[in-house]
């Protein structure tokens, strides 16, 4: 029992001791709750167990599923890591501020069409939702991956402190210390960035529960499992051997599937940290990607979604999402309502019963009713990507809009349009331009307009 439940439950006790005639104790107010949000890196929509996977064991964040609610159709704001990540940050679409691609971004040569570079960091002129929650008396940390600017924009100037990442934890490059060199397995005794982050962000919540005389949002960024896929040798043993019963299971990747086994252990030791400091129940956790998985090289699928990382298939945009939400949240309850990462910073601050801030997040609707389980749908139906470069994977300059059901892809290169039905064909392989030009040319009619509005750069020939 913390010192917030152990302070409560004494005024309970006293209360009962005197007769209501003669003192009438004022109403205990209810401790404010903390926030853990746990931002994986190109984890893909059907990587975890309790999203169907047959080889990956996830046993915390299935649990965390069965505690709370899975989400089908996330989203996020961009198919690469920062512009999502500024999405989270600020609650807008992120053409808003600037970052339409990962920072520092790409320029490839010979291309038919000329990109305009990415903006390298985010404004600090935007307000971060770690400055909101400040603001409002909590301690707001960020440990691992920032990915949103150099110096003079670090966490630390957008409102979190402590912010630990690998530098900060003796890591010279990829995931191991000492560093793998070639294609070398690790040293026996070589420490892995997931583990130590995961550590680090278990002994913060272990101090905080301790002097909790302020909430905390914790957010934990974890790098993996973005590449290079570096596992550690026990667990890269372990699926060797597993895969060797599995030969027509769809993900065979013994390394991917070690990182996302790692990943797991680590969201257990936080999900531990709290129970064991008796804080469970005074904090929600949310747990995301910040674009699809990688399916280049092998390294996942995303069955039955199309494509992967970098593309604006639903493969590159959707991904798993998880809320716990104690005493509010239905266990093990499923949403198939569309939301994306702009929404996670209106909803924070419904949760906690603080202002929204409507000029800040433009672009997010507080999600509170679907995890209330008092609507099923939003007062929204319309999603807008833009993707003006050329991604390393394969994918071109592209817009895409979702409106209800339908799907409209805009291709700059060949002007090609790409239509489909999510409903009936999620793996969108189905194009439904030549059947329903009428349905083709209203999207496009909305896309346009939106890009209009957002000052969109739209790429031009060379």
């Amino acid at each position: 029992m913390n010192r917030r439940h152990f302070i409560k439950n004494a005024a309970s006790g006293l209360g009962f001791l005197f007769s209501p005639a003669i003192l009438k104790a004022a109403p205990e107010p209810e401790p404010k709750k903390n926030i853990l949000f746990i931002l994986a890196d190109d984890l893909g929509w059907a990587d975890l167990g309790c999203y169907g996977n047959p080889l990956h064991e996830t046993p915390h964040l299935n649990q965390l599923a069965s505690d709370g609610m899975r989400f089908q159709q996330a989203y996020t704001a961009c198919a690469v890591c920062s512009p999502t990540r500024a999405s989270i940050q600020t609650g807008k679409y992120p053409i808003r501020v600037g970052i339409t691609d990962w920072i520092p971004g790409m320029r490839k040569k010979n291309t038919q069409l000329v990109e305009k570079h990415t903006e390298q960091q985010l404004p600090l002129s935007e307000k971060t939702i770690a400055e909101t929650l400040h603001e409002h008396g909590y301690r707001c940390a960020m440990l691992g991956k920032w990915h949103l600017g150099g110096k003079d924009f670090l966490p630390t100037d957008q409102g979190y402190d402590p912010y630990i990442d690998k530098e900060q934890l003796g890591f010279a490059k990829g995931y191991f210390d000492p560093p793998i060199t070639g294609k070398k397995n690790p040293a026996p005794n070589a420490r892995h960035l997931t583990d130590i982050l995961g550590d680090e962000a278990a002994k913060l919540i272990g101090q905080y529960a301790q002097d909790d005389s302020q909430p905390f949002f914790l957010m934990m960024n974890f790098h993996t499992v973005h590449t290079p896929i570096e596992a550690r040798n026990d667990l890269r043993e372990h699926y060797e051997k597993k895969l060797k019963s599995m030969p027509d299971c769809a993900w065979q990747n013994p390394r991917y599937a070690a990182m996302v086994h790692c990943l797991d252990l680590n969201i257990g030791k936080m999900l531990n940290a709290l129970k064991t400091a008796g804080i469970a129940q005074d904090t929600i956790v949310i747990f995301t990607s910040d674009n699809g998985g990688l399916t280049k090289s092998g390294i996942t699928v995303n069955t039955p979604l199309r494509s992967g990382k970098g593309y604006y298939y639903e493969g590159g945009i959707r991904v798993p999402t998880i809320i716990r939400w104690p005493d509010v949240v239905q266990p093990n309850s499923i949403c198939d309502c569309p939301v994306i990462s702009n929404d996670f910073y209106p909803t924070i601050l419904d949760m906690l019963n603080l202002p929204l801030l409507p000029g800040q997040h433009l672009d997010g609707l507080s999600i509170t009713p679907l995890l209330k389980q008092q609507k099923d749908r939003l007062d929204r139906s319309t999603f807008y990507w833009h993707y003006p470069h050329y991604h390393g994977a394969g994918e071109t300059p592209c817009s895409a809009i979702r409106s209800g059901h339908f799907k409209l892809i805009h291709h700059y290169q060949d002007n090609q349009l790409e239509l489909y039905n999510l409903k009936d064909d999620p793996g969108e392989t189905n194009n439904l331009y030549d059947q329903n030009p009428q349905k083709a040319q209203e999207l496009q009619t909305q896309l346009d307009l939106w890009l209009k509005t957002m000052n969109a750069y739209i790429p031009t020939p060379t």
